[in-house]
């Protein structure tokens, strides 16, 4: 059901109207300030608080509290069964802050997870689909850490023969310089070429594995 707002305004929600609604720290400040006195609100002025509070934690940064109290706003959402607020469907809203909250704190198998879940939900949203592939590029397989380490191998082996056609072969046997400069050039774009394949690889499967769970939802959703 939509969310209705309570008609009665408590002294402490007027305070809280007071605040510019882009003011996030300063709701911040308000809601730890008074958490004990905003708790035994009615519910409807104490959601709207609390998912202000939320919301500008998330706004400011602060991902690891706002982790902590998201599920709150979340919980009370399923509990009393509010599916609208102001204009938005609020479950799916707090999840996908979730998701990214997570993802600002490097857990990308979790923030993987609810955007599975929201995609299920709604397989014809975009945002979580886009943001699925961001994650999932994140988590890089052994295939691409293999591809950036011998990519560092061969950079290395690159700027150790410039060294040695500076220091000896210049000098000493300028009749194989062409011959060095050839080996180096060739052994350093060998290594810009593993490097760009294995990112352009392990893009090319993130999508593939993106694309094929949507499609796979979407076709479950349509029987």
């Amino acid at each position: 059901m939509p969310y209705f707002q309570s008609t009665y305004h408590s002294r402490i929600f007027r305070d809280f109207k007071e605040i510019d609604a882009a003011n996030y720290r300063r709701i911040i400040r308000f809601y730890e300030d008074k958490e004990e006195e905003i708790q035994r609100l009615d519910f409807d002025e104490y959601f709207e608080l609390i998912t202000a509070y939320v919301n500008a934690l998330f706004e400011v940064g602060s991902y690891q509290k706002h982790l902590l109290m998201v599920d709150v706003v979340i919980e009370m959402a399923i509990v009393q069964n509010v599916e609208m607020y102001r204009g938005e469907d609020i479950y799916q809203k707090m999840l996908f802050r979730k998701a990214a909250s997570l993802y600002n704190t490097l857990e990308y198998g979790k923030a993987e997870y609810i955007l599975r879940e929201l995609i299920k939900i709604d397989p014809h949203s975009e945002d979580p689909i886009l943001f699925l592939r961001k994650c999932l590029r994140k988590k890089e397989p052994g295939f691409l850490n293999k591809a950036k380490a011998a990519s560092i191998l061969l950079f290395l082996l690159s700027a150790f023969v410039i060294s040695v056609e500076v220091l000896f072969v210049r000098p000493f046997y300028k009749s194989q310089v062409d011959q060095i400069e050839a080996s180096r050039t060739a052994i350093f774009l060998l290594g810009c070429a593993i490097l760009v394949g294995g990112i352009l690889l392990h893009r090319w499967l993130v999508h593939h594995r993106v694309r094929t769970f949507v499609e796979k939802t979407r076709n479950s959703k349509s029987y």
